[in-house]
Order: C-alpha cells, then sequence, then structure tokens
C-alpha cells in the first residue's frame, strides 16, 4: 500500500520530462536537427559511428530525403528526460501525423530561412493548433546564400493567424540557426555555439505532461510490427504504470472489447534505441508488446477500465490502384516471389503497420485493391516490395469518389497545390493546371523573380503532373499538395494524347530494328532488352497504339558493295521511372514491376483478344 501512496505522489509531482514533436515541410532539416541534439546531449559515445540522418532508418527515407515513418527518440538534458518524435512531413503520410501530435505537449516548427512556411508545415501546424499545441518555432538553413530569416517569421506569423492560432499560440518564441552547423540562436548573429538555447527553451516552453488519477490507460499512436515481439503498440501513458506480464484488455473507440491479454514486453526510448524497462509510469512514451489485435486508436487499458480514451479518426484513403500478380512471359526470371498468396500476405502485413493503406479483395482474380493517401505513399509501398524481391504488376491509380447524402452528386477528392515557378514559367503552368480542371486561388510574387501559384485541382487531374511541370519550367518549379475536401465532380479531364508502340513477339530488342523505327516514335527500350508480345517498347507519334517488330534484323547477302555500311546511331530512349510508369499509363495498360526492372504493358497481351475486348465495351457502351 505504501508503494503504491509513495508511487502516487511522485506522479503527483510535476515529471522531469518533456514529450515535444518537430514538425517541418519535407527536407526543410528536420532529421539533421535531431541528429544534432542526439550529438549534443550525449546520447552518441564519442567514438560510436552513427549514420548521417540517424532518424531517416528506412533506405527509400535516405534516398528520397524524406521521413516516411514516425519515429521516437529520447535525449537526458539537465536531468530531464525530453521524448522527441520524429513527424513525417508529407500529405500523403498524414495518418501518422494526426496521432502523433496527441502524444505531444509541445512541438518545434523547423522552416527553411529562404523557402519559408510551406504546404505541408500548414498541413501539420494546423492539426497542431487545433490540438492546442504551444509552439516554437526555429528557421533553419540560415547559412543559405538566398536566406530571408526575418521575412520568414513574419510569414509563419501570418500562417499561424490564418489557421486561427490562440493568442498564447501567436505569442510563440523564435529561433535561428544551422542544424547542419549544429547552433541554434535567439538572434540570426548567434552566438553560433551549441544547441543549448533549443533545449532550455523546450524546457521553459513546453509544459510536463499531464498525467490522470487512476489505473493503466494508453492511446495507441503508432503501430509496428516486430518480427520478434509481434505488434508493437507505441503510445503515451495517460494515468496508472503498467509493468511486463500485468494483465491488460484493448477497448475500441465506442468502448468495446477487442481483445484480453497480457503485456509480454515493455519498451522505452532510450537515445535512438529502445530498451525494456522494469515499470513505465503516467506521461512517459513507451512501446507495449503482446497485444496482437490492438492497433492505432485503440485504449490499451487495465481490465477493470471501461471508459475508452478519446481518439480522432483517421482521415480516408483517396487514392486507390489494383496489385496484381505479374503473368507476363517473363515472370519469376528476376524476383523470387511471384505467388499471389505471398503478395497478399505481404500487403496485409503493410495494412498491420500503415493506418492510412485499406487492403480488399479484387473482383479479378489474383489480384488485391490497395488505397491509400496519394501517388507518394503507394509508390514507396511498391518500391519497397520491389527491393525485397516481389514481382507484381498496377493499374493506373484511379480516384475513390464519393456520393452526397443528401442530393446524390458524384464528388471527388480535391487538393491545395502550391506552385512555386520563375515567372517567365507561370503562363505554361496556369494553362496547364487549368486544362486539369484546377481553379487558381492566389498568385503572388515570392521573392526572387519566382511567384507562388496556389490551386484547387481534383486529385485525378494531378496523377502525372510533377514529371510535366518539371519539363515546362526547365525543372526549376516546386510543388506542394494537401488534402483539401471533397467537392462536385469536375467532368472529364484529358488523358495521354498519344498512342504506344507495341512488340508484335517475344525475343531481344535489335539495334537495327529500334533505328528504323525511330520516326514511328520516342523508344522505351535499348538493344538487348529482352520483350514478348503486347509489351509497350515505345510512345507513337499519333493517337492510335501501332504494333512493331522490334526484333527483325538487317538481312545479310553475299553481294559487295564500296558504300559503308551506315553506322546505327540510336537517339538516347524515354526513362520510366517507377513514379513516372504509374502516371504515364492508361486503363488498359499495367506496370509490370520487378527487383531489376520495371516494364510497361497492356493488360491483355494478345492482339485479338485486345479486339474483341475493345468490341465488347463498344457494344456495352452503345
Amino acid at each position: 500500500m505504501r508503494a503504491n501512496t509513495a508511487r502516487f505522489l511522485f506522479l503527483g509531482k510535476r515529471m522531469k520530462l518533456r514529450n515535444v514533436a518537430i514538425i517541418a515541410h519535407v527536407d526543410h532539416g528536420k532529421t539533421t536537427l535531431v541528429d544534432r541534439l542526439l550529438q549534443q546531449s550525449g546520447a552518441f559515445r564519442e567514438n560510436q559511428r552513427v549514420a548521417e540522418r540517424a532518424m531517416d532508418s528506412n533506405d527509400l527515407e535516405r534516398e528520397r530525403g524524406i521521413t516516411i515513418l514516425a519515429k521516437v527518440t529520447s535525449v537526458v538534458w539537465n536531468d530531464v528526460r525530453i521524448n522527441i518524435v520524429d513527424t513525417p512531413g508529407h500529405a500523403d503520410f498524414g495518418g501518422e501525423v494526426e496521432r502523433i501530435l496527441n502524444m505531444v505537449d509541445g512541438a518545434i516548427v523547423l522552416v527553411d530561412a529562404a523557402e519559408g512556411p510551406l504546404p505541408q508545415t500548414k498541413f501539420v501546424v494546423s492539426k497542431a493548433l487545433k490540438v492546442g499545441l504551444k509552439p516554437i518555432v526555429a528557421i533553419n538553413k540560415i547559412d543559405r546564400a538566398d536566406a530571408r530569416p526575418e521575412v520568414v517569421a513574419g510569414e509563419v506569423f501570418d500562417l499561424f493567424a490564418a489557421l486561427d492560432a490562440s493568442e498564447e499560440q501567436l505569442d510563440f518564441p523564435v529561433l535561428y540557426g544551422s542544424a547542419k552547423e549544429g547552433w541554434m540562436a535567439a538572434s540570426v548573429d548567434g552566438p553560433k555555439t551549441s544547441m543549448a538555447p533549443l533545449f532550455d527553451l523546450v524546457l521553459s516552453h513546453v509544459a510536463p505532461p499531464q498525467v490522470e488519477e487512476g489505473p493503466f490507460r494508453m492511446l495507441g499512436t503508432i503501430l509496428e510490427a516486430n518480427p520478434y515481439l509481434g505488434r508493437l503498440v507505441t503510445g503515451r501513458i495517460t494515468s496508472g504504470a503498467i509493468r511486463p506480464n500485468q494483465p491488460a484488455k484493448v477497448l475500441d473507440r465506442a468502448g468495446a472489447l477487442i481483445e484480453q491479454g497480457r503485456v509480454s514486453k515493455v519498451l522505452a526510448f532510450r537515445g535512438l534505441e529502445r530498451q525494456p524497462i522494469d515499470e513505465a509510469l503516467a506521461g512517459d512514451i513507451v512501446s507495449i508488446a503482446g497485444l496482437p489485435q490492438a492497433t492505432v486508436a485503440h485504449t490499451i487499458c487495465a481490465p477493470e477500465v471501461t471508459v475508452p480514451l478519446p481518439a480522432q479518426p483517421i482521415d480516408p484513403p483517396t487514392l486507390s490502384m489494383t496489385f496484381r500478380i505479374n503473368d507476363s512471359p517473363l515472370a519469376g526470371t528476376e524476383g523470387d516471389k511471384v505467388q499471389s498468396r505471398v503478395i497478399r500476405d505481404r500487403l496485409f502485413r503493410e495494412a498491420q503497420g500503415n493506418v492510412a493503406l485499406r487492403i480488399s479483395d479484387s473482383r479479378e482474380k489474383d489480384a488485391m485493391e490497395v488505397a491509400g493517401r496519394g501517388e507518394l505513399q503507394l509508390g514507396i509501398l511498391i518500391e519497397t516490395m520491389r527491393r525485397e524481391g516481389f514481382e507484381l504488376s498496377v493499374s493506373r491509380p484511379t480516384v475513390l469518389f464519393e456520393r452526397d447524402g443528401e442530393t446524390g452528386a458524384l464528388l471527388e477528392p480535391i487538393e491545395e497545390v502550391v506552385i512555386d515557378v520563375d515567372e517567365e514559367h507561370s503562363g505554361v503552368v496556369v494553362q496547364k493546371v487549368s486544362e486539369r480542371k484546377g481553379e487558381m486561388v492566389e498568385m503572388r510574387p515570392s521573392g526572387g523573380g519566382r511567384v507562388r501559384l496556389v490551386f484547387h485541382a481534383p486529385t485525378r487531374g494531378l496523377i502525372g503532373y510533377q514529371g510535366e511541370l518539371l519539363t515546362d519550367s526547365r525543372g526549376t518549379a516546386v510543388m506542394n499538395r494537401l488534402f483539401h475536401g471533397y467537392a462536385q465532380h469536375k467532368g472529364d479531364i484529358q488523358g495521354r494524347r498519344t498512342g504506344v508502340l507495341l512488340s508484335t513477339d517475344r525475343g531481344e530488342a535489335v539495334a537495327y530494328a529500334l533505328w528504323n523505327l525511330e520516326d514511328r516514335g520516342p523508344m522505351m527500350i535499348e538493344p538487348g532488352w529482352r520483350v514478348y508480345q503486347g509489351m509497350i517498347v515505345g510512345e507513337h507519334t499519333r493517337e492510335n497504339d501501332l504494333e512493331v517488330n522490334v526484333l527483325k534484323g538487317k538481312k545479310l547477302t553475299n553481294i559487295r558493295t564500296h558504300a559503308k555500311d551506315e553506322a546505327v546511331r540510336l537517339t538516347p530512349p524515354l526513362r520510366m521511372t517507377l513514379e513516372k510508369a504509374l502516371a504515364y499509363i492508361a486503363d488498359d495498360e499495367l506496370v509490370e514491376v520487378t527487383p531489376k526492372s520495371v516494364r510497361l504493358r497492356k493488360k491483355i497481351l494478345d492482339p485479338n483478344d485486345r479486339k474483341k475486348e475493345e468490341r465488347r465495351r463498344e457494344v456495352a457502351e452503345a
């Protein structure tokens, strides 16, 4: 009894603990900042080898320079433990963001000193202000040649005001610095010594965690699957304490019982490592193993608790794709995971740790419907699977429509699109987005001869626009998107205007044949590449599809001539990355993805079967 009283006395005190999230746009230096905080707080040994951007632990995160999964780390400063949560900065992974903000008591809003606040900053900040977090603004990268820190500080204030921040939230402290150089200070001029001003500000500005009386309760916030411990649910303990082997139960948002069981392990964050602990107290952020049915937005609690903690519902997915087995003639030649059962298991395993994904069985044989938040999220899932040795074929992304409950009208998802572009290219950008049914909301100069354009455009119109935008602006434009809401269907949008060149047979492409076909349109393959009937080998210059023979070699005779043979000089082919390919294909085409290649093909490979299917469709439409 005395031990219990002592524990509650301890809980009643202001705990020496702070929980804080870092909010930033993609590539504004968030993960680098966390690296510096870890180094300067002594979380790494002096001789310890640490990867740069230590918190981007996933290979794809390091390559793309973005954070996909939310991660937690912990540092100690002046005997206070600071749990730092690194949030994804991309709206496609917004499912993670909403939940994390309920786990922390403060937020560091990190903004690039040159670019200023961008849409994903706006997306996460609006969620953070709604939850009632008091922000600290850190203006990073002030060592850039085009930095404008004071102007950006004003832009951040305007953004907060536009998002209905309270008086208390608008009275935010501002720090300037460079995470790369490892310093933060209250003024632009320094002192440029260390991150100490940021640590001290977190201790003084962020409140200790609010702790409630009563038995153990915790809201599931981050979900992951561990090969040794099974499902791990991370969250902040709202009340009570938890020890390994303690009985617990799981309640859903409505209060219905999901499962009862025992907690097998309690893991706490210490630096970048997760360590098992004997007891976790209220206010701390921990991971719990041993409850296989628990997921995000569920309350994990002591057996006597009956009322769940309030939890936010998760935003619905907006894009859907069909994942099928690879049934091309080259199936199984490059990957080792090709069966529909293996693909199905992998997708359901992904859904266990990713709440923004929705997986369902498709009407097609050996296929699954995968719905997610955007092209980026689905593209990253496909890229991860191909690196694991999977072979699969995927359809063009389609938008998930809704019906208006009262009028029955068709509604489609609309995104807010912010494009920063040089003034000379702004005309073509406005024209192209308007063709895709986008409506301009705002146009204003953003400094340095650039213009910031804001549109509300339908999601289906933006599929594949990124590549076209970079071509139109000679690589200078930056586009950012965020989900705005559902609105009335905008009508038909013009798709790809050209047909494709299709291979007539199976074999290896010949340089001579490709050279002869160059006036038919640009090629997508190189000599020596393996092709098969129905595979897309190039883009036709006209609107119809054309079947071509890329296997035809030069006929050799024994008649000698004085004229030298013309050397075959080929135009470099169109390089199709996964994202480009997904945006390029039409509804009757697929992208074949293997660990070594990305190929484009028709859904129906046989030309006679394709014609029959076209006739059947024409009859059905008539």
